[in-house]
């Protein structure tokens, strides 16, 4: 299977630079992939395809405002982007310019308030740096990041909070799960009201969301790692909707990705915290999700071969072919499609 296979035209105008005023106005694609049919609604009709019993599952991962801006010793400019945090206070980060970076070069970031020292240049050429501060890092960072856009977002985001779900809780990614964007209050409250229960999991979504694809077959691309945690009463309503013959949703590809990490072959999961690198590509049996709320995703990125495994990649590309032709905005702030 070639990662070729994966590609479509998209014209740059189509790339949405900024998010919806109201969350839920979105436009919404149906894929039934039984019947391979395609349908064009607003965000807020998802809740026409959500039945009592039913189990919707989201990543209730928080953004930090990761990136970050200094001056080396010498009076350089550089750029830090946190990955992960590794112990106490140290990260990993991508760092540029990276050749000016090397271990034991000193930065500052916000004059002063934050400094830090290379550590390790790591493989793949990330950086082990240790931090230094008075007070709360994660106030300091507030005060001094920026949200880490992804590079396609060429648009200033005024309002920091539109980066982030409603539900955001546990700080750690270093980008939005973005099919969550769309949810407001509102409508989850209307999702409980229908009968549907809400299962939260955790995975801190990484910056390797954004890398390319590099090798020619499929089979070949090494997945990167994101660190995931369910805990035992969110496990027992995924379990409880799977056991009675329920409808398993999950709210974007993180979300998935956890629930066929954590998932036995009865598709059932337990309390858990773990590291996962699992990579799904067409062939891949699915476990325990039934349907997938998600937005469009990059040309032959790991994102689009996910959603392709479970729809199908001719339906897929038919879809995106169609999404394209009716003027769907694509990417992070775009609109959304749900698998079912």
């Amino acid at each position: 299977m070639k990662v070729e296979d994966f590609n479509y035209e998209l014209p740059k105008e189509l790339i949405a630079q900024t998010p919806y005023d109201k969350r839920d106005e979105a436009r919404l694609m149906v894929l039934d992939k039984k019947e391979q049919t395609i349908e064009h609604k607003i965000f807020r009709d998802v809740l026409d395809y959500l039945n009592p019993g039913d189990c919707l599952v989201i990543n209730d991962t928080k953004v930090i405002p990761a990136r970050l801006y200094g001056k080396k010793d010498t009076g350089a400019n550089v750029e830090f982007l946190l990955l992960k945090r590794l112990q106490g206070d140290e990260w990993e980060a991508m760092v540029r310019p990276g050749n000016k970076l090397k271990v034991g070069s000193r930065v500052e970031f916000g004059d002063g308030l934050l400094k830090a020292e290379i550590l390790e240049v790591m493989p793949g050429g990330n950086r082990r740096v240790k931090f230094e501060y008075q007070g709360i890092f994660n106030e300091i960072l507030d005060q001094i990041g920026l949200m880490p856009l992804p590079p396609y977002i060429t648009e200033t985001l005024k309002d920091k909070d539109k980066y982030q779900t409603v539900y955001a809780k546990y700080e750690g990614s270093a980008a939005a799960p973005t099919a969550g964007l769309h949810f407001t209050d509102e409508l989850l409250q209307k999702v409980r009201e229908k009968g549907v229960e809400i299962a939260k999991v955790t995975l801190h979504v990484g910056i390797g969301t954004f890398r390319p694809v590099k090798v020619e077959n499929v089979e070949e691309h090494e997945m990167h790692s994101e660190h995931f945690y369910i805990k035992a009463e969110e496990a027992e309503k995924i379990n409880k909707a799977k056991k009675n013959g329920n409808k398993i949703i999950a709210v974007g590809t993180t979300s998935c990705r956890v629930l066929e990490s954590a998932a036995n072959e009865n598709g059932m999961v337990k309390e858990m915290e773990a590291d996962t690198n699992i990579f799904i590509y067409p062939g891949y049996k699915f476990k325990c999700i039934d349907n997938l709320i998600t937005n469009f995703h990059l040309p032959e990125s790991t994102l689009i071969m996910l959603v392709s495994s479970l729809a199908g990649r001719d339906f897929i590309m038919r879809a995106y072919g169609e999404a394209v032709k009716e003027k769907y905005k694509f990417f992070s702030f775009g609109d959304a499609m749900i698998i079912k």
